[in-house]
């Protein structure tokens, strides 16, 4: 077993773990943030995805002591108390949630593309969710629903 310490939607978590866990394994089974759903775990569908110090990572394919003393952000994490994040709103109100499962990924990928590319074509938001996968969509939905959130973070 090892010590983990690192920083969970803005607080602090030390942990003892085994050095094989996954992030995801972590989050969802330790932590019960059952948000970061396991769907493939070979990093192909993107159900996983959180963000470490900003960045969409796939937590299915990393281990937990990889973040160590990092910024780990799930989907948990993402509204703001009472609030939900500009993302969060455009997928409800452009329909682009159906099942859900890939909901918390696709989201988490989209915002780190806002936070990276504010106002990103079409091509770049298929090209940036090109490593989730939806099962129930033709996408469309989910990529209207990151372009609108890009117009809605421009106002905010």
């Amino acid at each position: 077993m090892e010590t983990l310490r690192l920083t969970i939607n803005g607080e602090t978590v030390e942990s003892l773990i085994d050095p094989g866990t996954t992030l995801q394994r972590f989050l969802h089974d330790t932590l019960g943030m059952t948000g970061t759903k396991e769907g493939c775990g070979s990093g192909l569908c993107g159900c996983c995805t959180v963000r470490v110090d900003g960045k969409a990572v796939k937590s299915c394919l990393i281990l937990a002591l990889q973040v160590r003393e990092k910024s780990v952000q799930t989907i948990e994490g993402l509204a703001h108390e009472e609030t939900l994040d500009p993302v969060q709103k455009s997928f409800i109100e452009n329909g682009a949630i159906q099942c859900g499962y890939c909901s918390a990924g696709m989201i988490m990928t989209s915002k780190a593309l806002l936070e990276e590319n504010p106002n990103p074509s079409e091509q770049e938001v298929r090209h940036a969710l090109s490593g989730n996968l939806c099962r129930c969509t033709g996408y469309h939905k989910i990529v209207k629903a990151v372009l609108s959130a890009a117009g809605r973070q421009k106002q905010v």
